[in-house]
């Protein structure tokens, strides 16, 4: 893993700054990766809010990291959207900011970014889709909403296992602004804590 995405780690590994309410909120994910890990089948998680630009890829990527670092194995991490639009430009700069090397692999409205966090491991694929695209599992997945609008506005996901509503608050809120980088930073490293912690819980 690269030196200073272990460095950023290390700094949110003090779970002492969960609430209990919060870690409450993360518990039926710990459950379904638990069941998942006790029947020997592959853990497939899709983390979807209203863009598929912000949350949902944050919340995608320090999953996988996560599984990885704990050494959780077949765990397959994937994001989509309500509706497809472009991972954010500020998102992947937080993200490299906080360690990961990020390559943009197609130029055009919705670009492809590869997201790496070793040297000598395949990266993770970046770019905007809707949660059904042929890109994400078609069952067997837990539906993770990382928004409350998407959570509300998508009511049915066509061949999810289980639903978990895990929102975060729009980093978007604070574009355009003085904040916006700090806000950024703090939501990403929001995320990071509560995916570690997720991981954390689990016996192999």
């Amino acid at each position: 893993m690269y030196s200073k995405l272990s460095e950023t780690i290390q700094s949110i590994l003090d779970f002492n700054t969960l609430s209990t309410e919060r870690k409450a909120v993360l518990q039926p994910l710990v459950d379904f990766i638990e069941q998942k890990i006790a029947n020997h089948q592959n853990i497939n998680i899709n983390f979807i809010c209203t863009h598929n630009s912000r949350r949902s890829h944050l919340s995608q990527i320090w999953a996988q990291v996560a599984a990885l670092y704990f050494k959780i194995p077949t765990v397959y991490c994937y994001s989509g959207g309500t509706e497809k639009t472009a991972l954010s430009p500020k998102v992947v700069e937080t993200l490299q900011h906080q360690g990961f090397e990020i390559l943009k692999i197609s130029e055009n409205t919705n670009p492809v970014y590869a997201i790496k966090f070793d040297e000598n491991a395949a990266p993770i694929i970046g770019f905007s889709k809707k949660f059904d695209s042929p890109f994400n599992p078609v069952s067997d997945f837990a539906a993770v909403m990382t928004c409350s609008q998407a959570d509300e506005g998508c009511p049915f996901i066509a061949g999810a296992e289980k639903r978990i509503p895990i929102t975060y608050e729009d980093p978007k809120l604070s574009d355009n602004t003085p904040e916006q980088t700090k806000i950024y930073a703090e939501r990403s490293l929001q995320i990071a804590t509560e995916m570690f912690y997720v991981f954390s819980k689990l016996k192999l």
